[in-house]
């Protein structure tokens, strides 16, 4: 099922995990009635993703092939009173370029034996929180009650609140008066609440691909920006950044997994490396932080 899901067929599948072809035969027997009655209807495309119940059923699979997978790394790292195996671990932009890497050089130096794969995933639609549902990560690093809301089935905490601030270029006379730059995972719905009751923010006339984009044009002069914490680590010295005072907005940055992985050792040392940072790394902009205008 997982190797139909990826855009192959079952016997591929079962090549791809090492299955030899007897076995390989009687497995796809074995599944042949829930394909046709659940995952695969008439008329249909031989994917699983032709119905909602075939996608979860696939995210099913996933999460069990990532078992048995870890059931040999678990097994040999407690012989050895070790963590060891590949973690895979799905994070938004600002998350995986501050958030982590401290996190997991800390890890890897603890357990040599851990093996992290980070994939980079936007905080639209399913998110990471949807990485994570679907079996293809282990743990996500997610915006809570942003534009990817957490599914009920996963598990998880909040690591840190992120306050907004306002992000101009240095020495600009009136930053109020710059055109709004933005972008599509910027904001919660507590954010846009506020966004909405500031009759001096413009609506955004430029949209950027990510944050990163965005601290670039207000650093060559194109505009305001309001940004997350984690978003202005490492900002270039032509940005100043302003605070919005009191009242002003954040939004909360937390892992997420599914009762299955959050009992491996590996995600376990993980959340624990994570859990140091109850607060954001300082941003190499905070000696310009200004009072609120």
């Amino acid at each position: 099922m997982a190797g139909a899901a990826a855009g192959g067929a079952m016997g591929r599948g079962l090549v791809q995990r090492g299955v030899r072809s007897g076995c390989g035969d009687a497995a796809g027997r074995g599944v042949s009635a829930v394909r046709v009655a659940v995952l695969m209807p008439a008329g249909r495309s031989s994917s699983p993703r032709s119905r909602r119940a075939g996608a979860r059923a696939v995210a099913h699979a996933w999460r069990i092939l990532r078992l048995l997978d870890a059931l040999g790394a678990e097994a040999r790292g407690e012989e050895a009173d070790t963590v060891a195996g590949p973690l895979r671990v799905a994070a938004f932009r600002s998350a995986a370029l501050h958030l982590l890497p401290p996190a997991l050089e800390r890890l890897t130096a603890r357990y040599p034996g851990v093996e992290p794969q980070v994939r980079v995933v936007r905080e639209l639609g399913p998110g990471t929180a949807g990485e994570v549902a679907e079996g293809r990560a282990d743990l996500g690093i997610a915006t809570i009650g942003t534009t990817s809301p957490v599914p009920a089935r996963l598990i998880g905490d909040i690591l840190l609140e992120e306050p907004y601030a306002l992000v101009h270029p240095v020495g600009h006379p009136d930053p109020r008066s710059l055109p709004l730059v933005d972008w599509a995972e910027n904001c919660s719905s507590y954010t846009r609440e506020w966004w909405a009751g500031q009759d001096w923010i413009p609506r955004a006339t430029v949209e950027a691909e990510d944050d990163g984009a965005v601290l670039s044009m207000v650093g060559s002069g194109l505009g305001m920006a309001i940004m997350p914490t984690l978003s202005l680590t490492g900002a270039p010295p032509s940005v100043q950044i302003t605070s919005l005072g009191r009242g002003r907005p954040s939004r909360s940055v937390g892992y997420v997994t599914t009762p299955g992985p959050a009992g491996t050792s590996a995600v376990r040392a993980l959340i624990r490396e994570l859990r140091r940072f109850r607060t954001p790394p300082a941003s190499s902009g905070d000696h310009r932080m200004e009072p609120g205008l």
